[in-house]
C-alpha cells in the first residue's frame, strides 16, 4: 500500500471539474458522476467555450497507473474528467464506503455524447479504429441521431504517430475540421499520448479515448449483452472472442489486480470505521 499512499499525495494537482465529490481508488481520484452528468458537463463546457479531456479508466488502466508514471500523471494532473469504466472499480468504491454512482463506460459515452452533440448542433471527429471502423461508426451515429455533424473521420496506418509527415497531415485535417468533440480510438496508452500531444492545438474541443468502441458501434466486434455488462462480466465476453490477445491481460494481470484493489478498499473501510470509533470514544466527542 506504500505506492498507493505516495500517489494519493499527488491528487490535489488536478483541479475539481464540477460540483461533485471525488472517490480515490488506488491513488487515482475519480469523479463521482453518472453518465448523464458527465455528458451534461461536457456540453455545458462546450457552450461556455471551454474544451477538455475525459479519461475512462478501467481495471487495466488503473493497474497501468501503478507502474507507469507518465500515465499516472495524466490521470492525476491533466485530465479534466476521470470516470470509472469497469464494474470492479464501482464494487471497490462501494466496499470502501465511498460509492461511485455508476459505471461510466467509454463504449456507452460514444453514443450518449453523440446524441447530445446532435441536439446541440455540435460536431464530432472520429479518429482511429480498425480499417473502415471510423467511417462505418460515423454512418451508424448519423442514422441514430439525425442532425449530428460529422466533422471528419480518419484511420491512419499503424505507426503514423512516428511519421512527421503523417502527423502534419492529421494536424491539418483537424485544423480544417474544427471539431467540437474528438473520439480517439487507438487503444491505451497510445490514444492518451496522442490526445495530450494534439489537444493544445484544438483547445476548444473535448477529447475522449474510446478504445475499441468504434468497432462495437459498427458491428465489427460484438459487445457483451447488457446483463453481462451489469454484472461485470463484459471482460469474459471479450476474452471468449479474442482469447490469445486478451488472456494475459484479463487472467494473469487483471484478476490478481482486482483482488488487490478490492482488498485495499476493504482495508480503507476498516481504517475509516476504526477512526470513527476512536472519535466517538474520546472524551468530549459530540
Amino acid at each position: 500500500m506504500e505506492a498507493v499512499s505516495h500517489m494519493t499525495a499527488q491528487l490535489s494537482h488536478r483541479p475539481a471539474a464540477g460540483p461533485w465529490p471525488r472517490v480515490t481508488l488506488a491513488g487515482v481520484a475519480f469523479d463521482a458522476v453518472t453518465e448523464p452528468q458527465c455528458v451534461g458537463w461536457i456540453m455545458d463546457q462546450l457552450a461556455a467555450g471551454r474544451g477538455g479531456w475525459v479519461i475512462t479508466p478501467n481495471l487495466d488502466h488503473l493497474r497501468r497507473a501503478q507502474r507507469d508514471q507518465e500515465f499516472r500523471r495524466w490521470l492525476l494532473e491533466e485530465a479534466d474528467l476521470v470516470v470509472a469504466d469497469g464494474m470492479p472499480l464501482v464494487w471497490a468504491s462501494r466496499l470502501q464506503g465511498t460509492p461511485l454512482p455508476e459505471r461510466v463506460a467509454g463504449s456507452s459515452l460514444v453514443s450518449t455524447l453523440a446524441q447530445a452533440a446532435a441536439g446541440a448542433g455540435r460536431s464530432l471527429f472520429l479518429l482511429g479504429g480498425s480499417p473502415g471502423a471510423a467511417q462505418a461508426a460515423a454512418e451508424v451515429l448519423r442514422s441514430r441521431y439525425p442532425g449530428l455533424i460529422i466533422a471528419g473521420t480518419a484511420c491512419p496506418p499503424i505507426g503514423f504517430e512516428n511519421d512527421p509527415q503523417q502527423m502534419d497531415e492529421l494536424r491539418q485535417m483537424l485544423k480544417e475540421a474544427k471539431p467540437d468533440i474528438v473520439y480517439m480510438a487507438l487503444g491505451s496508452p497510445k490514444q492518451e499520448r496522442l490526445i495530450r500531444l494534439l489537444r493544445g492545438e484544438q483547445p476548444g474541443a473535448w477529447w475522449l479515448g474510446v478504445g475499441i468502441s468504434l468497432s462495437f458501434l459498427c458491428g465489427q466486434v460484438r459487445r457483451a449483452p447488457r446483463w453481462m455488462q451489469r454484472v461485470g462480466l463484459e471482460w469474459l465476453h471479450r476474452l471468449v472472442q479474442e482469447p490469445r490477445r486478451l488472456a494475459r491481460r484479463y487472467l494473469l494481470d487483471g484478476i490478481p489486480f482486482a483482488l488487490y484493489l478490492l482488498g485495499g478498499a476493504a482495508l480503507q473501510r476498516g481504517r475509516r470505521l476504526k477512526a470513527r470509533r476512536r472519535e466517538v470514544s474520546q472524551p468530549g466527542a459530540s
